[in-house]
Parts: structure tokens; sequence; C-alpha cells
């Protein structure tokens, strides 16, 4: 009686059931979605570090303002790195789920939150902007208002790689919904906390240099960019959740 082989190991293997996270990444090439996270974290921690640089700025201390200003410029530095490294290395041909452009437009709104960050610090640093008294407090609120929206687009980008290897659908969508709502909801307080802001600069602002009070009007305006960054990087995710 002719005895069969069992079949060899290698047989076994080749058999095995392509992962679905492989399959997608042999239908769409190498998922971009790692570096766009790796990017938006080293843009968020150049906004993180506006907390600590305000808090100097209000303290006096200048020496503790102009190594968070230096670090702030480090984390955008290598923002922009990653940034380039994206879009050369971006698949321009191969399928993927979402279009191209979508997700270098996502990429350019997250570079903007960085360099938002290293003008505002600048700005500050460059004219020894000082915080009056009577606005210190809501000023430090402001500004870590500001962060938490940031932050909070940082979770959502955090979402892409499931939903990137899922092709933006299931239940992952409804979470990504879910923090998307609430990203807008702490975008709409950033901009009532700068009206109040700007409305207690009013009140003492005969008191103070007139071109000091144009450089902080100017300083609140760009910190409530911040929040409004983190909303237009909620707005891309919508647009690639819509496809």
């Amino acid at each position: 009686m002719k005895i069969q082989a069992a079949p060899c190991a290698s047989s076994a293997v080749k058999n095995r059931p392509i992962p679905l996270s492989n399959y997608i990444s042999k239908l769409f090439g190498t998922s971009p979605v790692a570096p766009l996270q790796k990017h938006m974290s080293a843009c968020a921690a150049a906004t993180a570090e506006l907390t600590p640089f305000f808090e100097s700025v209000v303290a006096g201390d200048w020496g503790k303002v102009d190594e968070s200003r230096n670090r702030i410029v480090d984390w955008e530095k290598k923002a922009d790195a990653l940034k380039r490294d994206i879009r050369s290395q971006l698949p321009k041909k191969m399928l993927m789920p979402v279009p191209r452009a979508d997700l270098l437009d996502l990429l350019l709104v997250q570079d903007l939150l960085a360099n938002n960050a290293r003008d505002i610090s600048g700005l500050v640093v460059g004219r020894r902007i000082e915080i009056p008294q009577p606005l210190q407090a809501d000023f430090i609120a402001f500004v870590s208002r500001n962060q938490d929206a940031a932050r909070k687009a940082l979770e959502c980008v955090n979402e892409l790689d499931e939903l990137y290897e899922t092709g933006f659908r299931g239940t992952e969508v409804s979470r990504v919904e879910t923090l998307l709502s609430e990203l807008g909801s702490l975008e709409n307080e950033t901009d009532d906390m700068q009206s109040d802001i700007r409305h207690g600069l009013f009140q003492i602002e005969k008191d103070l240099p007139p071109v000091n009070v144009m450089f902080l009007y100017r300083v609140i305006e760009l910190i409530g960019e911040t929040g409004d960054l983190a909303e237009r990087i909620g707005h891309r995710l919508e647009l690639l959740l819509s496809h």
C-alpha cells in the first residue's frame, strides 16, 4: 500500500489565510498613517510647550521663556523634516482607501499647528511682551484650553491606523465621530474664551502703551488660531470618513 506523505510545513504555511491587515497592505501599499501620526505628535508637542512658555512669561523669567521657545522651535523643525519625508514617500500610483490629496491636506493643516506655536513664541520673545496682571489667570486658562483642542485633534489622528486598516468603515468610524464632536465643542469653548480675553484687554487698554496693546491682540488671535487649526484637522478627518 502506498503511504501518502504528510504535507510539509512549508505547504502549511503557504495555505494559511492572509491576515486582513497584510492583505490591505499588499493592495494599498505601505500605510502612510504611522508617519502622519508621528508628525501630528511633533506638532502637538510644539503646541503643548506654550503653557510653560506663558507661565514663564507671567513669572517674568525670561531665561525659562527662551528655553521654552527653543523647545518649540526644535519640535517645529522635527515636524518640518517629517513633513518632507511624508511628501516624498507617500505613494503616488498605488491604490489607497482615501485620496492622496486628502492625506496631504491633513498633513498641511497639522504642520500649521507647529508653525503657529513657533510664530506665537517668536512674537512674544522678540518684543518681550508682558501679560497684564488682570488678564494673567484667564490668559493661561485660554492657552491651556487651546492645547486641549490640539490634544483632542491628536487623539483623533491616532485613530487613523484603525480606520485605514478597515478601509474607513465599521464601528471605528463611530468612535472617531464622537471624538470629532468633542473637538468641535472644545473649539467653540476656546472661541468664547478668546472673546472674553479680548474684552478684558479692551477694558484696560487705555492704561497700556498702544503698541503693546496692538501686539497683545495679535498674540491672543494667534493663540485662538490653535483651536481653529485643531478643528480644521477634525474637518480633514471628516472628509476622509466621507469617502
